[in-house]
């Protein structure tokens, strides 16, 4: 009986050692999957317990959210009000500030800046979110109220704004890679036509890296929707029913927070409500997803 080589016992123990990296990596990806699943799970199965006392038709448009209360209404949009229009403010201040950021970072910016800046910008985003909701709270509200004297300390406006402040660093850090990421012969190809290096950027840069920007205006929007403890802390945790942010306001995620550090029993159907809060913030949050799935593979086709 032949006895294998040692150059054939190598490739055998490579190809085991190949086989084990390939399942501990598999076994990685889809810890996500089953985290995902679970979350999924959970949200459904404690929902479908709360809509079994709840009918879909009051949660959806009912105009008051007083679960907690003797004479309890379950109208979702009041929560949905403040998720809105707290999170268009921010996007109003996030989304063109973001922007004009990348394109000075990514054609504009001199080296040794781009390099300082940078950082800064990307610290700017690891600030803890307590931090801004004080910040909203103690500084821009007072500040704002000496243009609006009618402005009440808790507020949508403030929180909005705070909120677009912490966002900026997600749009214009990925909106600068996406444009760093367009090929420099385009832009050679510009300036040869006799273009300046504002329109080229304009005109050239941006459409070009499109599907890249789509992609960080969405990861903003989905942190917008999402956040929690600017809008607890600013906005007043009041559920009211209005598009104005000047007015105090509830989101999702403060009632969520507001629920989880009661008293309140675990299945009373009070507790039942933040599963289906929870669950209706999710399916928000996958329709803007999928939004932007649909812009980056049109504006890719596109260009």
């Amino acid at each position: 009986m032949s006895v294998p080589s040692d150059r054939l016992k190598k490739d055998h123990t490579r190809h085991i050692k190949e086989r084990v990296i390939e399942a501990v990596l598999l076994l990685a990806a889809c810890v996500s999957v089953f985290t995902t699943t679970a979350i999924v799970y959970i949200l459904v199965k404690e929902s479908w317990v709360f809509f079994q006392h709840v009918p879909l038709t009051d949660f959806l448009f009912d105009t008051q959210w007083t679960p907690l209360f003797d004479d309890a209404h379950y109208g979702i949009m009041v929560l949905l009000s403040g998720t809105i229009t707290s999170s268009a403010v921010a996007l109003l201040v996030a989304i063109p500030l973001g922007t004009v950021i990348a394109i000075y970072l990514s054609e504009f910016a001199p080296f040794s800046v781009r390099e300082i800046a940078k950082p800064f910008l990307e610290l700017l985003g690891g600030i803890p979110t307590i931090i801004y909701g004080y910040f909203a709270l103690l500084f821009l509200t007072p500040l704002l109220q000496k243009i609006f004297p009618s402005l009440p300390g808790f507020n949508l406006l403030s929180a909005g704004i705070v909120m677009g402040i912490m966002i900026i660093p997600y749009v214009a850090s990925l909106s600068e890679d996406a444009m760093r990421a367009v090929p420099m012969a385009l832009r050679e190809g510009s300036y040869a036509m006799g273009a300046t290096r504002l329109q080229t950027s304009l005109r050239v840069v941006v459409p070009s890296a499109v599907s890249g920007i789509a992609a960080a205006y969405i990861l903003g929007v989905s942190r917008a929707v999402g956040e929690t403890m600017i809008l607890a802390v600013a906005a007043g945790m009041q559920p009211n029913l209005t598009f104005n942010p000047t007015e105090p306001g509830a989101t999702v995620t403060s009632f969520i927070v507001q629920v989880a550090l009661g008293d309140l029993p675990h299945g009373s159907i009070g507790y039942q409500t933040i599963f289906a809060a929870g669950l209706t913030l999710m399916l928000l949050t996958l329709a803007f997803n999928l939004v932007g799935y649909y812009m980056r593979k049109k504006y890719r086709e596109v260009y």
